[in-house]
């Protein structure tokens, strides 16, 4: 794909998950039903975190755009970097596991995950663009551009440490309010809810090694430096 066409996608792409983690974290206050907005406001939903997260994830994939048309290819280079291990690491799984997750819970019972309390609050589109949507998007960007993938142990360590933050963050609302995140956690016990993170942890590790699969098959074994003056003319 031409870096122009590149760039206007990634543009595109960050004005739209800003739009959207802009319409979510400003539902009126009174609106919001108070047994799904306690502690914690939004930033409790993995939903929510995800869209923030693609939005930046999108912003710097457009900043290293905009650096490889203006020929600042040193600074390209280290942008670009980021960006691909912000995609690999995080945008790409989370993505994943978000819809794939929410959409099976939401089958089996949606009270677990999405109570139907919220169907007067967040209108139809809102929910696809939070649930739906972020699968397509994680797909088109491996299929538009290839990514750089870190060592197998790097990219493992740094989505096992950003997952345990996540955890953590859950345990410490419950330990103040006495109340789940997603009411599916109250129907655990202490070593079932355990066992019912590592499994999480261990389904997004595929989705990470996945997207990993898909880059390569896509764009090749090995991913070859761009020779940055040849590609930004």
């Amino acid at each position: 794909m031409e870096i122009s066409t590149l760039a206007t996608y990634h543009c595109l792409a960050f004005v739209w998950y800003f739009f959207v983690a802009y319409s979510i974290l400003h539902i009126r206050t009174e609106e919001r039903p108070s047994e799904v907005f306690l502690y914690g406001g939004q930033w409790k939903y993995l939903t929510v975190l995800n869209l923030v997260l693609q939005a930046v994830f999108y912003g710097v994939s457009f900043l290293a755009d905009v650096l490889r048309l203006i020929k600042k290819l040193r600074c390209a280079k280290c942008v670009i970097s980021s960006r691909d291990l912000l995609f690999s690491v995080l945008a790409f799984p989370v993505s994943t596991f978000v819809s794939i997750s929410f959409w099976a819970l939401y089958t089996y019972n949606r009270e677990l995950v999405y109570p139907k309390s919220l169907d007067g609050i967040i209108p139809l589109w809102l929910n696809h663009a939070m649930h739906t949507a972020v699968l397509p998007f994680a797909v088109l960007e491996i299929l538009a551009t290839p990514h750089c993938y870190p060592a197998k142990r790097k990219g493992l360590i740094l989505l096992g440490f950003v997952a345990f933050l996540y955890i953590s963050w859950v345990l410490w609302i419950y330990s103040v309010t006495g109340e789940w995140v997603y009411p599916l956690f109250a129907l655990f016990s202490p070593a079932g809810l355990a066992a019912f993170f590592a499994g999480s942890l261990a389904v997004i590790v595929s989705f990470y090694n996945f997207g990993e699969f898909l880059n390569r098959m896509i764009w090749g074994d090995s991913i070859v430096i761009l020779d940055y003056r040849r590609k930004g003319k």
